[in-house]
């Protein structure tokens, strides 16, 4: 006999409390019925339901199978639904967290291509350095850098959020410019302080396989926004680690000089994180997807 059938006329038998009524709501026979919990209770080698001539109840076992035929049944029905879903077409308002560098720099440019993808989606994008609760503050996915620690989300790993150290022209006339990352330490370094206050203070540059740490002796200046330290490197006031998009067009321009060339300066992993939720609408999905096409570990510049 079919298993799934048979796990779904032992549902409904014991939710209807009679053969009767479940052969009755299904469309077959109580005979049928009968013979599908009796081909469950062989397979498994134990009685499933007490049957009188009035009545019929659970056992013990009974009442644990019977939650998980109801959670089997569920995920039949739902890899059923997989290939309508996946011809659905994405829509509904879709609610994302990310920085703020990599989201006006890197993020707004994929989500309008998204957009112009699938224009039954709108997209509420909130953009700021701070890390946010996905389910208090209403966010169905986040964009998220540095070491994860919450493991009840799902995460994706993509490509890590590359850092440059630089400085302005006019800086490096005045103190010199570097040519070891030790040398960074007799250096204004500018900080970059996480929400609600810890300063991110670990440059860590690597050569031949050697990390090379820089120990910074003070910083005049601590900000918690790439865009306030890049105007403070851009106004000659010190060394800053940004990032690489962030940046690009002022150091094409001249007007940052990317230091330490010889080193790989650190990078922070980065990650999709978001809900454990195995039924994906067709909006979270395709966003994903599209999410990791763009920016996934194998993208040379992230």
């Amino acid at each position: 006999m079919d298993r799934l059938a048979s796990m779904a006329a032992f549902v409904k038998a014991a939710e209807v409390g009679s053969f009767a009524a479940a052969a009755e709501a299904i469309g077959i026979s109580p005979q049928m019925i009968a013979k599908h919990v009796t081909y469950l209770e062989d397979r498994i080698g134990t009685r499933l339901l007490n049957r009188t001539t009035r009545r019929q109840s659970l056992t013990e076992i009974g009442r644990t199978y019977y939650e998980r035929c109801k959670l089997v049944l569920a995920d039949a029905d739902w890899a059923d639904s997989l290939a309508g879903e996946a011809r659905a077409e994405p829509h509904g308002r879709l609610r994302i967290n990310a920085p703020v560098s990599f989201g006006a720099k890197s993020l707004v440019p994929m989500i309008t291509r998204y957009l112009r993808k699938y224009p039954g989606v709108d997209v509420d994008l909130v953009l700021n350095d701070r890390m946010v609760d996905l389910i208090e503050e209403g966010f169905e996915l986040a964009f998220r850098i540095g070491p994860l620690t919450d493991s009840t989300l799902t995460a994706r790993a993509i490509a890590p959020f590359r850092l440059v150290a630089c400085a302005s022209p006019a800086y490096l006339r005045e103190r010199g410019t570097p040519t070891a990352p030790s040398d960074l330490s007799d250096h204004e370094c500018l900080g970059y302080a996480h929400w609600p206050g810890r300063t991110e203070n670990e440059w860590i540059f690597t050569k031949d396989g050697r990390s090379h740490e820089v120990a910074h002796s003070r910083n005049h200046l601590q900000i918690n926004n790439a865009t306030g330290l890049l105007a403070a490197a851009l106004e000659g006031f010190g060394v800053a680690l940004l990032a690489v998009d962030l940046v690009r067009e002022h150091l094409s321009s001249g007007r940052l000089v990317a230091l330490l060339p010889g080193f790989a300066p650190p990078s922070r992993p980065m990650h999709l994180i978001f809900l454990p939720d195995r039924r994906q609408t067709p909006k979270l999905r395709s966003f994903i997807d599209a999410a990791v096409e763009e920016f996934g570990p194998g993208r040379g510049d992230a």
